[in-house]
């Protein structure tokens, strides 16, 4: 399997999101896309990235811009949380870790002293034509989605 890289075209998926729908990086070609991976739904972290997304959503969209939320999640809990927080994107369920992989974002993190395979909070940026255009690893939630929001305005 391919990976993601930086400049180049990010490899095809299809996978199962809220709405009952299967999501295609293909469906959006002529758009941007903002894919943001985070640990766990509804835990602290994860559901203020989610709400600062949802609360920059129309500006992203003004810029022809998409959001996708990715999570091992299942399906039920990521259509809980988005009805709860009132996410007005989708939530990707990545299960089998295909595109965690393809993104490279399951590392070894130390949880309660216990070293644990998880997903690193990262976001991609992908630009009309497919191509990774950037990535942030290791986010800090705080400010982070306003960097995001910068950059697709410097790409658009």
């Amino acid at each position: 399997m391919s990976t993601a890289t930086v400049n180049k075209k990010v490899p095809a998926f299809a996978l199962p999101a809220t709405g009952e729908q299967t999501i295609r990086l293909s469906d959006f070609a002529g758009r941007n896309v903002v894919i943001y991976f985070y640990p766990k739904d509804s835990t602290p972290g994860c559901t203020q990235e989610g709400q600062d997304f949802r609360d920059q959503f129309q500006v992203f969209g003004k810029l022809n811009t998409v959001i996708f939320g990715v999570s091992r999640d299942s399906i039920r809990s990521h259509e809980n949380f988005k009805e709860k927080q009132e996410f007005p994107f989708d939530l990707i369920s990545d299960a089998d870790e295909e595109l965690c992989n393809i993104f490279d974002v399951i590392k070894m993190k130390n949880m309660y002293g216990k070293q644990v395979r998880g997903i690193e909070r990262s976001t991609f940026l992908i630009d009309t034509k497919g191509v990774l255009r950037q990535e942030w690893r290791k986010v800090k939630v705080a400010g982070h989605v306003q960097e995001v929001l910068e950059a697709v305005k410097a790409i658009t």
